[in-house]
């Protein structure tokens, strides 16, 4: 009898073990469901002010479009390509992730605006669309707290810990709203946002690379993020996401801190 019931209770453990299991699997399908489908929102929302600039500046519309496109694609196609070899997956320093696709992608932004400072592009597209649009990192510090309870990031980075860019998202909407619509702030407070904004980011990768390489500041004498965080999708945070933010809170500043338009339209 007693061998009967070991047995029974050896089943319904096993059952529960076996429901566990689909739960977390189903759930972690649904997380990078999610983080595909904010990239496409993303992707979509860069599509639609490229397409605006196009059409009110350029004179080969159809080819600019074309190549917009062409740009986005196949820089999300690099993202996956790199991170389905497994490369990434290392904690080597300097990170893979940051060589990979962070430098770069600052790169871009850093050189792109650059050369177009001064072209008319740059305030064809209404300034409250930018600010508006940074409220998707609301999003995104929600899936950091889902991420957490996946065991692919520690609470450290989220807003439960020490990263305050909910903060700078939800403010977005409102700030948006009282400079363009009620015009009861100035709109040298939304270029002051934007400086806070990047000051944000700064420190949200600061708390990233210490949760990986310093995770003695939080008590821990291992890495505080496993290798997986280094996978496709998650990878498109710091890919595509993070850059995203940073190139918009830079085109804002570059719309409120007007210069010469004299260079050419696109």
């Amino acid at each position: 009898m007693v061998d009967g019931l070991n047995c029974y209770y050896f089943n319904r453990l096993e059952i529960f073990r076996t429901l566990t299991l689909r739960i977390k699997t189903s759930q972690c399908m649904e997380l990078k469901a999610a983080y595909i489908g904010l990239t496409a929102v993303v992707l979509m929302y860069l599509i639609l002010i490229g397409f605006k600039a196009i059409n009110e500046t350029s004179n080969e519309p159809v080819k600019q479009k074309l190549i917009l496109i062409l740009a986005l694609i196949s820089w999300q196609l690099i993202i996956y390509f790199i991170s389905s070899t497994g490369i990434l997956k290392s904690y080597d320093f300097p990170p893979r992730i940051a060589l990979a696709f962070i430098l770069p992608s600052f790169l871009f932004t850093g050189v792109f605006l650059s050369l177009n400072r001064n072209s008319h592009w740059i305030n064809s597209i209404p300034e409250h669309w930018t600010i508006y649009f940074q409220s998707f990192r609301i999003v995104v510090e929600t899936l950091f707290v889902f991420t957490v309870s996946q065991g692919l990031l520690n609470r450290q980075v989220t807003i439960e810990g020490y990263n305050f860019d909910m903060i700078v998202a939800i403010t977005a909407p409102i700030l948006a709203y009282l400079v363009y619509h009620k015009k009861v702030l100035s709109r040298s407070t939304v270029l002051l946002w934007n400086y806070v904004g990047l000051l944000v980011l700064s420190s949200v990768i600061f708390l990233f690379l210490t949760s990986i390489y310093w995770p003695e500041i939080y008590g821990s004498e291992v890495p505080l993020m496993p290798l997986e965080a280094f996978s496709y999708p998650y990878v498109l945070i710091a890919g595509f996401l993070m850059p995203t933010a940073v190139f918009l809170h830079i085109f804002s500043i570059l719309q409120l801190t007007p210069k010469d338009r004299s260079t050419p339209s696109l």
